[in-house]
């Protein structure tokens, strides 16, 4: 039995108990849940329904609480239900409910653990969005490695989700790059202002191999090739590298197609019409702060330049117009101020800041090497690079290890601890699982042990406390999916998947042997703890998968 279902037990029993009492129906939920206690010897399940009725029928709790338990008694798969405390019920399964929800995993599959708790919701996803004005930094590697667990999650629960990169290919920073591969190509110093590292010679050389003219050409029209030259194969590098890590897009947007397409003046027009403009000093200002921003915001220079806000404002109306209904950015912590002047131009635009708008910040991201920090790219030299970490601990490490914390903390990620092949690595220790269980199952293969049809399962024979305890582990997944997605927290997958599902695995493997011993005779037991087996095996590669990371057979 699935914590849904018993959730769906307890809610008949309450209609059943209702009906007795001649109490209002309509004062019943649509739906309850059923929680894990914090104690494992207060039994299975808890439910606080009797103290959420209590006020509405006029029921004192423990007495509501005792009628319930009455009548879940007779539930079919509950074994006991206690009351504690105020009106709290402490509900046992027996042992052939509680190890159902084996098969219940098995034949989901990839399925177990999707719902539809987020159906209905258009979500646009925007991360990463790295200027094409070098490799993607290990901050922005951060952003790749949460974002695209997020949008899984997101999915894994309903959403319609759309992906998008920024493309910021307009702008002073277009052009100190432009000048800076110009510089390289002559064999120059960069630009005071410009950009430095190995990376730009390369792309100078990139492009003077395509455009063998360039260098004839004035400084104008030179720069002009470099700039549409470089940044194209930029961003075919970025594309590339993102992707060598598991990261695509549905969209890539770029900023210039505002420009090009007008937008930004759209943008002005709408917020005229919404009487949130005026002019000074010869600019157009947008009257931000009526919305809580500490200052008013310039959308157009008095020299007729258009800032980066204004922009903002028309990807924002361009993302709105394209049918999402909540727009939700994820940012660096230098990004931080963004917040105030970006909620405030949602509502400007006549939106709900807090429902249309969503910005996310992350912190930063340290490496280090014989416990100090790395402070520079070989290739990029200024920063640390999506490459570079890749390069020290691989693609599942880096991925495992920047989802596996709240976003808004900062992390340290020590090379020699994630390419450990121990226990106290933490995506050695979860994939370990994901290979041991897949080891299992070939193992019972070659002795002729396998699980059978469902109607052979034999779920009762699972009365072990460690193989109730796993079970108990692997019920919470579906709940740990949706709460993850609700809060846009993909840490708790890969600390769920860690600190329940593993590290319960481990301890009923050393406690309840799956595999026959020598010529003992296989027995509905050893398949019955096989169903256990490969349901855990579902459920970490399928935690595995929303983290992006691979859940392997063998290691």
């Amino acid at each position: 039995m699935t914590p849904a279902e018993l959730a769906s037990v307890v809610l008949a029993a309450a209609h059943a108990v209702f009906e007795q009492r001649g109490l209002d129906r309509a004062a019943l939920p649509e739906r309850t849940v059923v929680e894990r206690p914090r104690n494992p010897e207060h039994g299975d399940y808890a439910s606080t329904l009797a103290l959420q009725l209590s006020k509405k029928v006029g029921v004192p709790p423990r007495e509501l609480a005792a009628a319930l338990a009455d009548e879940l008694g007779r539930a079919a798969g509950v074994k006991s239900v206690e009351i504690a405390g105020p009106g709290f019920l402490n509900i046992r399964l027996d042992a052939a409910a509680a190890g159902q929800l084996a098969r219940v995993i098995v034949e989901a599959g990839a399925e177990y653990g999707r719902s539809e708790r987020l159906a209905g919701e258009k979500i646009n996803l925007e991360f990463v969005s790295a200027n094409p004005t070098g490799p993607v930094h290990i901050g922005g590697v951060r952003w790749a490695a949460v974002g695209d667990a997020l949008s899984r999650l997101l999915r894994a629960t309903g959403a319609d989700v759309g992906t998008e990169y920024y493309f910021n290919d307009a702008g002073s920073q277009i052009d100190r790059f432009a000048k800076s591969l110009l510089a390289a190509a002559r064999g120059e110093p960069a630009p005071e202002d410009g950009y430095g590292g190995a990376y730009i010679a390369e792309i100078a050389a990139e492009v003077q191999a395509r455009r063998p003219e360039v260098l004839t050409l004035d400084d104008a029209a030179a720069q002009e090739v470099f700039r549409a030259e470089g940044v194209a194969l930029m961003f075919d590098e970025i594309r590339s590298s993102l992707r060598d890590f598991g990261v695509e897009f549905d969209t890539y947007f770029n900023e210039k197609d505002l420009h090009d397409r007008g937008e930004l003046d759209l943008a002005l027009a709408r917020l005229r019409q919404q009487g949130h403009l005026y002019e000074s000093e010869g600019a157009t200002w947008l009257r931000t702060t009526d919305f809580g921003d500490d200052k008013d915001r310039v959308l157009r220079k008095s020299n007729g330049e258009w800032t980066y806000f204004a922009a903002d404002c028309a990807y924002y109306l361009d993302k709105r117009e394209r049918g999402f209904e909540r727009v939700v950015i994820m940012l660096g912590a230098d990004h931080h101020g963004y917040i105030g002047r970006m909620k405030a131009m949602a509502a400007c635009f006549g939106d709900d800041p807090e429902r249309n708008l969503e910005i996310l910040i992350g912190q930063l991201v340290n490496l280090l090497r014989d416990g100090a920090p790395m402070r520079m790219s070989k290739r990029a030299g200024t920063v640390i690079t999506l490459e570079d970490l890749v390069d020290a601990i691989g693609v599942d490490a880096s991925r495992y290890a920047l989802a596996r914390y709240s976003s808004d903390s900062p992390i340290d990620i020590d090379i020699e601890l994630w390419t450990r092949a121990t226990r106290d690595n933490p995506v050695y220790y979860v994939q370990y699982v994901a290979a041991r269980t897949a080891g299992v199952a070939r193992n019972a293969a070659e002795v002729g042990l396998v699980p059978g049809d469902g109607d052979a399962f034999r779920p009762e024979l699972l009365d072990h406390e460690k193989e109730n305890e796993l079970l108990k582990a692997l019920a919470e997944f579906p709940a740990v999916v949706a709460t993850a997605a609700e809060l846009r927290e993909p840490h708790r997958v890969a600390r769920y998947l860690e600190e329940s599902v593993a590290a319960s695995f481990h301890r009923f493997y050393d406690n309840c042997r799956v595999l026959p011993l020598g010529d003992e005779e296989v027995t509905d037991l050893h398949r019955a703890r096989l169903w256990l087996n490969n349901a855990t095996r579902t459920v970490i590669a399928n935690g595995l998968h929303l983290l992006g990371v691979s859940a392997p057979e063998r290691m």
